[in-house]
C-alpha cells in the first residue's frame, strides 16, 4: 500500500463529525438538565441543591469550554448539544444578561431605597455615611452596626436623614417619619463562626426590625434584615441552617404583615435563586430581578459574585436596580427605585 493509500484509509476510517465528541455532547445535556432540573438536586448530602443555586449564574461559564472542545474535535453533534444548556441558561438569566449589554440601570422611581451590609470591621464609617448620604437615597438600610460605629452613622446621617430606628445590629435612616419600630425575632446567632468575627459584631442579639415609614400615599411596612451567615467545608458542605432558620421567620412574619405595601431591605445571605428563600420569594419580588440592570453582584467587594444583598418588595412596582461603588465594607450597597 502506497503513503497516499495509507493515509486515504486512516481519512476514511475516522468518525463522522456526528460521530465525534460523544463524551463533550454527553457533558453539555447533562450541564443543559442540572441548570433546567436545579430544584430536583436534594439538599440532604451537604445542602448542594442551595450550592449550586447560589452560584448558578456561573454556570454558563461551562459553554463557551464545551464549545471550544467541539470545535477542536470538530463534532457537530457536540455543537448541537450546547443548545440545551444556552437554552436553558438564557431562559433563566437572559434578563440580567440584557440588562448588563445595556448598561446599568438608571435611578428612576417615586422613593429610592439602599441597602448596605456595612460591615463590622470597616476602617471608614465616617466615609461609608458620607457616601451614601451622597446616594440621595431616601431610605438607607445599615446591617451589622457595631456600638462603636452606631454613633458615627448617627452623626453623618442626621443632616440628611431626620428619622431613624436602630435595634440591635441592624437599622433604618429614612427622610420621612417613622413609626412603630419593633424587633423581629429571626433566631440566629453566628454559631461556630462566633470565634472569627469581633465580638461587637456577634449577632446574638437582634438583627431584624420592622417599622412602618409614613408616606404621601399612605403607610409602608419596611423590613431590614441580616441573616446568618454560610460557610462551605468539605466536611460539613454548604452550611446553612442559620441562616434558613432565620429566613423561614421572616418569611412568616412577612405573611402575618396586614400591610399591602412591604419592603425588605437586608443581607440575606444567600440569592434569591435559592430554594430556602421560597417563603420569601413567593410572597415578595426582586427588584433587581423584575428591573434589570445587570446580575447586580454585591459580594465579596473587592471581586464581587454573587448577589447576598436584596431588595424585595410587594405592593409597589420595581422601576430600577443597581449597585453603589464600593465603600470601607467587604459588601457593595445595593439600590433601588420603586413606584406607586
Amino acid at each position: 500500500m502506497t503513503r497516499q493509500e495509507t493515509a486515504d484509509a486512516r481519512v476514511a476510517s475516522r468518525p463522522g463529525p456526528w460521530r465525534r465528541g460523544p463524551v463533550l455532547a454527553a457533558i453539555a445535556v447533562l450541564l443543559g438538565l442540572l441548570m433546567l432540573l436545579h430544584e430536583k438536586v436534594p439538599n440532604r448530602a451537604g445542602n448542594l441543591g442551595s450550592l449550586l443555586e447560589t452560584f448558578l449564574p456561573w454556570s454558563g461559564l461551562f459553554v463557551p469550554v464545551l464549545l471550544a472542545g467541539a470545535v477542536w474535535r470538530r463534532s457537530a453533534s457536540a455543537a448541537v448539544a450546547l443548545l440545551l444548556p444556552v437554552t436553558v441558561w438564557l431562559s433563566l438569566f437572559g434578563g440580567p444578561l440584557g440588562g448588563l449589554l445595556g448598561g446599568a440601570s438608571r435611578p428612576a422611581g417615586d422613593l429610592t431605597v439602599v441597602s448596605h451590609n456595612v460591615g463590622a470591621d470597616n476602617p471608614d464609617p465616617v466615609g461609608t455615611a458620607r457616601d451614601l448620604a451622597a446616594s440621595g437615597a431616601d431610605m438607607l438600610a445599615l446591617l451589622e452596626l457595631t456600638p462603636q460605629a452606631r454613633g458615627t452613622y448617627e452623626k453623618e446621617l442626621a443632616r440628611a436623614y431626620p428619622h431613624h430606628a436602630v435595634r440591635g445590629t441592624v437599622g433604618l435612616w429614612s427622610r420621612l417619619p417613622l413609626a412603630g419600630t419593633r424587633p423581629v425575632d429571626t433566631a440566629t446567632d453566628y454559631g461556630p463562626l462566633a470565634k472569627t468575627k469581633p465580638v461587637a459584631a456577634r449577632m446574638a442579639e437582634t438583627r431584624a426590625l420592622r417599622t412602618t415609614v409614613a408616606t404621601d400615599h399612605g403607610p409602608l411596612a419596611v423590613y431590614v434584615a441580616h441573616l446568618g451567615s454560610v460557610r462551605v467545608s468539605p466536611r460539613t458542605g454548604f452550611g446553612t441552617a442559620d441562616r434558613d432558620r432565620g429566613a423561614q421567620a421572616l418569611g412568616k412574619a412577612v405573611a402575618a404583615e396586614r400591610n399591602e405595601r412591604v419592603v425588605l431591605l437586608g443581607d440575606l445571605n444567600g440569592t434569591t435563586d435559592d430554594r430556602a428563600f421560597d417563603g420569601l420569594t413567593q410572597q415578595l419580588r426582586s427588584v433587581q430581578d423584575a428591573a434589570g440592570g445587570g446580575f447586580g453582584f454585591s459580594w465579596p467587594a473587592r471581586f464581587p459574585v454573587v448577589r447576598i444583598d436584596q431588595i424585595l418588595v410587594r405592593g409597589v412596582e420595581p422601576a430600577s436596580s443597581w449597585v453603589l461603588p464600593a465603600t470601607g465594607s467587604d459588601h457593595l450597597p445595593v439600590a433601588a427605585g420603586i413606584n406607586w
